[in-house]
């Protein structure tokens, strides 16, 4: 069984009202996720599945147990242990969507190490930062293109004082192979006392955010982080006691953590991991249907691909549970999904700083396009330039209230920059950035990065909404609202779009768009400047960068 009551001390709920007061976590002196979730399952259900893994490239499959994911952690922790790493040092994942993540990651939180996954896309100045500013000890990282000759020269140009370097899949000198180096240590790990391993408070895991703008910040979260995702996987992904979850992302992004081992573990589930170089939404339907999932996540672009395949010609019958997070979800999706497999979209807000903040919940009806209502603990108020709070329908910067309770999974400030988390985190709220308002009945709605808004003549505009008419036009695979100067208006609005199959760029087409946004929307919110693009500049977690097509056209 799931270990939610131990943690929860209600676990079903028969309103949204009811989440909303009553849901309380447990929390326990010296949590340690690793001895308490982990560890519990492999002495207590030791063949029960925690891993289900496959390779599309090398056409591997893997199905692990709490019990062989168990003696693999311990030897990864003696091995590290054996290196020198102990309480409070960084290392390094760099490790795709390979099974080891999960041992490695697991082994960190033993020794009260710190975790800090990166992307296999960083190249030496990417790393070298990383090495430099988190102050890494250690790196373990799968051989993957030239990754391994990267980190070695980022190693050099920072000059690091790495005490390990485990390498994955390869025999390098300088490297300590993961293989031949595990096979020497005990699968018993001798843990100190329970006092003695952590502090709740402890930093366990640091995730430079994917940057859509500047040089990435050091998210910090502590090792209760992972209880407040019973919120995200239980209670908004759906996953299910004895189901299987799958959430689209690499484990170079804190999406992993949001849906591939913390919540989905406590609430009974087990994750599925779908390692792949080439994204095809076929394979990946075909993957679901295979290994039978019954929950599942990805970000909105994925879903923008799922829709333009004939979806009556797979079975997803199996699937109970899906959402989509990670940039908003244009009504136009959602209707089309809902349309081709009568699963509804269920969406939600969150940032790295925190866990699911936002959500369409089970006992509410979702409205598309929406984020949907606050979650437990979360006081989430609109303000606007001044500080005071703006009236219903009217637009705001989403602010967490922080000064009567900390939210559940919020982070601990950005590590070792007290300056960028006091300019975030002040006058007893947390600030996200983002702008959205909120209806009658307390749903909030989107508008956009408080940077992304457009101005143009007096106009305030958000990109999301005239990107979610564009997204109805059948020529439109993706696309991005951005805001362009102009000497008359200060800003005109300017659409970059990615056509679907079978549609050829034009001035003919430039003109059918301009006109349908006129038609459906506001028509001051038509975009003045269309550009049509084979692909879009975006984030490791998918997210497209209108920072970087500002940036193209200043």
């Amino acid at each position: 069984m799931s270990l939610l009551h131990k943690y929860l001390e209600k676990t079903e709920f028969s309103s949204y009202e009811d989440f909303r007061r009553n849901f309380r976590l447990i929390i326990p002196d010296n949590f340690n996720f690793a001895y308490d979730v982990l560890d519990v399952y492999a002495e207590q259900e030791p063949q029960r599945c925690a891993l289900v893994w496959t390779d599309d490239t090398h056409k591997q499959d893997m199905r692990l147990t709490f019990e062989q994911l168990q003696k693999s952690c311990n030897r990864l922790a003696n091995l590290f242990r054996q290196q020198g790493i102990g309480k409070g040092d960084p290392i390094l994942l760099v490790l795709k969507g390979r099974h080891e993540f999960w041992p490695a990651l697991l082994a960190l939180h033993k020794l009260g190490a710190i975790a800090i996954p990166a992307t296999h896309m960083l190249k030496k100045h990417d790393l070298s930062y990383r090495l430099e500013n988190a102050n890494v000890r250690g790196v373990i990282a799968v051989c993957s293109d030239d990754l391994l000759e990267q980190i070695e020269l980022a190693e050099e140009e920072s000059q690091a004082q790495l005490k390990c370097k485990i390498a994955v899949g390869s025999k390098r000198p300088g490297w300590l192979n993961y293989d031949e180096e595990l096979a020497k240590q005990s699968d018993i790990f001798v843990s100190p006392p329970r006092i003695e391993r952590n502090q709740n408070s402890d930093i366990m895991l640091i995730y430079f955010t994917s940057g859509t703008a500047g040089f990435p910040k050091m998210v910090a979260h502590n090792f209760i982080y992972p209880l407040a995702h019973i919120i995200t996987a239980k209670y908004w992904q759906g996953v299910e006691e004895g189901g299987l979850h799958y959430t689209v992302a690499d484990t170079g992004w804190a999406k992993a953590v949001w849906g591939k081992i913390y919540g989905q573990w406590l609430a009974g589930s087990a994750v599925f991991v779908y390692d792949y170089d080439k994204f095809e939404a076929g394979h990946l339907l075909n993957e679901i249907i295979r290994n039978k999932v019954t929950s599942f996540c990805a970000p909105p672009t994925i879903y923008r691909f799922l829709v333009k395949e004939e979806l009556s010609n797979y079975d997803l019958s199996c699937l109970r549970s899906v959402v989509v997070a990670g940039e908003p979800l244009n009504p136009e999706v959602y209707n089309r999904f809902l349309e081709k497999t009568g699963l509804p979209l269920k969406e939600a807000y969150g940032q790295t700083e925190m866990v699911a903040s936002i959500a369409n919940w089970p006992w509410i009806e979702a409205k598309p396009g929406s984020m949907g209502k606050p979650s437990p603990g979360y006081q989430v108020e609109l303000l606007d330039a001044e500080g005071n709070k703006v009236e219903l329908g009217e637009e705001g910067e989403m602010c967490l209230r922080t000064d009567q309770q900390l939210p559940p999974g919020i982070f601990l400030g950005y590590h070792r920059d007290e300056q960028l988390t006091n300019s975030v985190w002040h006058d007893g709220y947390y600030h996200t950035g983002d702008v959205a308002w909120q209806d009658e009945e307390g749903y909030l709605w989107f508008v956009g990065r408080a940077d992304d808004v457009i101005k143009s003549s007096g106009y305030r505009i958000g990109p999301f909404e005239v990107e979610s008419v564009l997204m109805q036009h059948p020529a439109v695979t993706e696309c991005a609202i951005t805001g362009v100067p102009d000497p008359v208006r200060g800003q005109i609005v300017k659409a970059t779009i990615v056509l679907s199959r079978g549609y050829v760029a034009s001035e003919e087409l430039k003109r059918e768009l301009q006109s349908f946004v006129k038609e459906n929307t506001a028509p001051y919110k038509y975009p003045r400047v269309v550009e049509f693009v084979e692909a879009m500049p975006k984030t490791i977690s998918g997210k497209i960068r209108r920072v970087a097509l500002r940036e193209e056209d200043e």
